[in-house]
């Protein structure tokens, strides 16, 4: 998922409406003089584009094996590449627990001002997390979250329920007039939280509308591949419903083809994630695919500045705090036709 200057600018895609009441908060004042009155916010600068103090910044993911994933190592890299005050430190990726982990203590090692990690494993790196937190260099953990917060000192990531809600409301809006409407659903990995996420958020979110009943479900494993094989099966459970939700665009590639050859166009679909070639498909307009619900890697990229913002001990722009936040949480915004051309630079390959 690229980003274009609405998803780069952190004022855009972290602190949309951070600062609407900040100048209005306690003044501390002890007079009508307005020389006595103490500002109400943070008078410190807060992290720009102009150059200052020089970072390091350490990045570890896991194994790019997955459009998505390699998203984020070019959105981090793209958005270090911009700051001339910033080196980057990339790790090779793994899905190796083991491995990571020792590309981490590598880093930490090096002594690296920042830390910024999406961990293969959550739960499995927490220790490295805190190992670096006790060697006095910050994280940044980026999506997958650690089970303690004392392991990072912020997160930023998706909204896996809030994608699945978004989805369901969409749907739901496009079919509220149909009566006994029937929607399927193709999910991701099951022993994975994140997809169990997104089916309560769309589950949830159906419970709005009494016409629609959910008739199946599917768990793929966010592969073409598997894409293909679980929407056949699906395709010859299902004669007739009336929309699908696709949890993964990568996926979705797969399920396209398996609608495709089994000539089926009676039905609309809501991908997941955004990439490109959903973000073409959606414009073209010539078949069943209608919208996608975003899940951006520009927050890699928002990271990096999280991080730079660390290691210059600056604040956040819009924001009266003098630190940066604890965890941020993206928006999972729906792309149809008419906001297409709007993200379509973010769309991943």
């Amino acid at each position: 998922m690229r980003f274009p200057s609405r998803f780069a600018s952190r004022r855009g895609l972290l602190l949309g409406t951070a600062a609407v009441s900040a100048g209005a908060l306690l003044t501390g004042c002890t007079s009508n003089d307005p020389k006595d009155k103490e500002p109400a916010a943070d008078t410190r600068p807060a992290a720009d584009d102009k150059p200052g103090k020089q970072v390091t910044i350490g990045f570890a993911g896991p194994q790019a094996d997955h459009g998505w994933l390699n998203a984020i190592n070019d959105n981090a890299k793209n958005r270090a590449e911009k700051y001339s005050d910033v080196t980057l430190e990339i790790t090779e990726g793994s899905n190796d627990t083991a491995q990571q982990i020792g590309q981490i203590e590598t880093l930490i090692n090096k002594k690296v001002d920042v830390l910024v990690v999406l961990p293969a494993d959550g739960k499995a790196l927490t220790q490295v997390g805190l190992q670096a937190m006790r060697a006095g260099i910050p994280v940044i953990n980026l999506d997958r979250i650690f089970n303690t917060p004392q392991a990072y000192r912020c997160w930023i990531g998706g909204d896996n329920y809030g994608m699945g809600l978004s989805a369901g409301h969409y749907i739901g809006e496009k079919l509220k007039g149909k009566s006994d409407a029937r929607v399927i659903e193709l999910a991701g990995l099951d022993n994975l939280e994140l997809t169990k996420q997104r089916t309560q958020g769309f589950d949830d979110a159906l419970k709005n509308y009494p016409n629609i009943k959910k008739v199946a479900r599917q768990a793929a494993d966010f592969t073409v591949e598997s894409g293909q094989a679980k929407m056949a099966q699906l395709l010859q459970a299902q004669s007739k419903f009336d929309a699908l939700w696709n949890h993964d665009d990568d996926q979705g590639v797969g399920a396209l083809r398996a609608i495709e050859q089994a000539g089926r166009d009676d039905f609309m679909m809501v991908g997941g994630a955004g990439a490109l070639s959903a973000f073409q498909a959606i414009k073209q307009g010539n078949g069943v695919l209608k919208a996608t619900v975003l899940y951006p890697p520009t927050m890699a990229a928002s990271a990096i500045d999280l991080a730079r913002a660390l290691g210059q001990s600056k604040g956040v722009g819009g924001l009266a705090e003098y630190e940066i936040p604890a965890s941020i949480t993206l928006y999972s915004a729906v792309v149809d036709k008419e906001n297409v051309d709007q993200y379509m630079s973010t769309g991943f390959r």
